[in-house]
């Protein structure tokens, strides 16, 4: 491998604001297609709803092998073959009338997509430190962030208006499109002093360093409680607005593009206000909002019962607070480190997304005739978030101020 290239900085970061929302699309996109889904495949709303655990199980596992692929072979060709994948898994979904082969094929889903993170990431490690890093953290958050906005708008639309199937088609045009761009645009950050062999003990020793950092801990499992709650609220909600209140498709799609927009104000203000203010501030106004919203879903639902306000409410608190919440960990976590990005990356989402496979299949089990059970489990998100800002935030600056290579 050759060293860098010298980045366009304005290509560059509009390439990865456009690749990163992949990782989250195939997700978003077809939470309206979940009570179709049920009666097409003749399956249980248990089983279907897994479809989302396979396709987050796939990223979780995915994500450190890639990582380390991209330490090692280049940040560009290993975008390139997980967009290949994506593309792959997304056209056979099309044609499945099996749900055993959809889980399957959501599963690969995963994998593939898992790069549009990962790879991001260690691009915008690769040419941006500190408070930089962070504040461009907020920005791919942001854009990340629009999945939830727009994409269970178009998947009511394709749902109610074309077929289910067609949201597949799309993610498939996604890909492919992502992919042209990428190899014509995109040039190779990782420098050729910097890349890593891929030897089990090196790889091994560095997995063990960094999970000896206590603040890099910490901040993972900020991200990790937060991406869970975020993704728990689509898995839930349709059911919630569509069985429970009888709203079509196209009317959640509205629903959730409101929603979602709350979550994207949060990425939006962490990228805007990350080198402004400080991340204590930042992170403990963020859970506030979050608390706020969970404790209107948990109340409204004990008194009231399914209720589209305080359901629709609820939700804007909760991912207006994860929306912050979520770029700003991440882009600390990875911050503390200057070399083996793509590892540490991929260790920091693998740990993430693990725990939102356990999440989704949970939520699966939850009762599905109000909301107070998800908002139950928020408030427990906000206890174990607010410990844990508590104690890694304190000393954030200080141990920013100096990266340390993880090998």
């Amino acid at each position: 491998m050759t060293g860098a290239s010298r980045p366009n900085r304005r290509v560059l970061i509009a390439i990865l604001l456009g690749v990163i929302p992949l990782s989250q699309f195939p997700i978003d996109v077809y939470t309206p297609a979940i009570p179709d889904m049920i009666r097409e495949f003749g399956a249980s709303a248990t089983l279907v709803q897994n479809s989302v655990s396979a396709y987050v199980l796939g990223m979780s596992i995915g994500l450190l092998p890639v990582g380390i692929i991209a330490d090692a072979r280049g940040r560009k060709p290993t975008l390139l073959v997980c967009l290949a994948l994506l593309f792959a898994a997304s056209l056979g979904i099309t044609a499945t009338t099996d749900i055993g082969l959809l889980l399957v094929l959501r599963f690969v889903q995963g994998v593939g997509a898992c790069a549009c993170m990962v790879v991001v990431y260690a691009i915008a490690a690769d040419t941006h430190r500190g408070r930089e890093l962070t504040a461009l953290s907020g920005w791919l958050g942001a854009s990340w962030g629009l999945a939830p906005v727009i994409a269970p708008a178009i998947g009511g639309l394709l749902v109610q208006f074309v077929s289910w199937r067609g949201i597949f088609v799309l993610i498939a045009g996604l890909a492919a499109v992502a992919a042209v761009v990428v190899w014509r645009l995109l040039p190779e950050t990782l420098a050729a002093d910097k890349a890593e062999p891929i030897r089990p003990r090196l790889i091994v020793r560095v997995l063990g360093t960094t999970l000896g950092r206590r603040l890099f801990v910490g901040l993972t499992l900020v991200f990790a409680v937060f991406a869970s709650a975020q993704l728990l609220f689509g898995v839930v909600a349709p059911l919630l607005y569509e069985t429970q209140l009888g709203l079509p498709p196209a009317a959640y799609g509205g629903i959730a593009l409101l929603v979602g927009a709350a979550n994207l104000g949060g990425e939006l203000a962490t990228g805007s206000l990350a080198t402004r203010i400080s991340s204590r501030l930042l992170g403990f106004s963020a859970l506030a909002s979050f608390t706020v919203g969970a404790v209107i879903l948990t109340v409204s639902g004990l008194l009231i019962g399914p209720d589209i306000l305080f359901i629709t409410l609820g939700g804007i608190f909760v991912m207006l607070g994860c929306g912050a919440l979520c770029p700003m960990a991440y882009g600390l976590a990875l911050g503390l480190f200057d070399r083996n990005l793509g590892l540490i990356g991929g260790l920091t989402s693998a740990v993430c997304y693990l725990f939102v496979a356990v999440t989704m299949g949970a939520a699966a089990t939850l009762p599905d005739d109000s909301q107070t059970p998800i908002g139950v489990i928020y408030l427990g998100c906000a206890a174990v978030g607010g410990v844990l800002l508590a104690l890694c935030l304190p000393s954030t600056r200080r141990a920013i101020a100096s990266p340390s290579q993880a090998s």
